[in-house]
């Protein structure tokens, strides 16, 4: 694993033992980054299920002001913040936070995010689910753009409440969707 683009491009993050966490692959997460350029700078995000921290360190490096990283996994945001440390990081520019995502998303009464990037396990199978909160959430506002990864035989519908998915695509067993407020859905392709 490493960062692909930006400020701390080329370095490598971590290396782990942990069963419960497949990271993002680099072709994934450039085919992601490359669809979100021009929204990642100055943006906060928020890196929910952030495994190693390696989608909100990809936005970091890529100008982010600053990223939310959420998981309820201790071993997971002790591998992030290893990577913090490893990148050196400025502590004003994250925050970890270990708690579970749906939890979370529901008491979550803060600013909204302007980029949201979401991993789920990919053993629990629910995009659907983490989406449904989501919507219901204040995590969003009119102009965030929000990514979720899941496994193609998993349901994740095109809408949910106000968002709507945008784009598509497609790796093997996982398809990476975009989604954003109906209203701004004219987005370029």
């Amino acid at each position: 694993m490493r960062i692909i683009s930006g400020k701390y491009k080329g370095h490598q993050l971590v290396s782990f033992k942990a069963d419960h966490l497949r990271p993002t692959t680099d072709r994934v997460k450039e085919t992601q980054f490359n669809k979100l350029m021009g929204y990642t700078e100055d943006a906060r995000v928020l890196d929910l299920f952030c495994g190693t921290g390696n989608l909100g360190l990809e936005a970091l490096s890529r100008g982010a002001r600053d990223v939310l990283f959420v998981d309820a996994n201790k071993q997971s945001l002790q591998i992030t913040l290893k990577n913090i440390e490893k990148l050196k990081i400025p502590k004003n520019q994250y925050r970890t936070q270990l708690e579970d995502v749906i939890p979370f998303l529901k008491s979550f009464k803060d600013e909204p995010f302007d980029l949201i990037l979401i991993d789920p396990p990919f053993t629990k199978k629910m995009a659907h689910e983490v989406m449904q909160a989501v919507s219901e959430s204040l995590v969003y506002g009119p102009n965030t753009l929000i990514t979720i990864e899941s496994e193609r035989k998993e349901q994740i519908d095109d809408t949910y409440g106000s968002l709507s998915r945008y784009d598509t695509r497609e790796f093997g067993d996982k398809i990476l969707s975009f989604f954003s407020k109906k209203d701004d859905n004219n987005r370029d392709e």
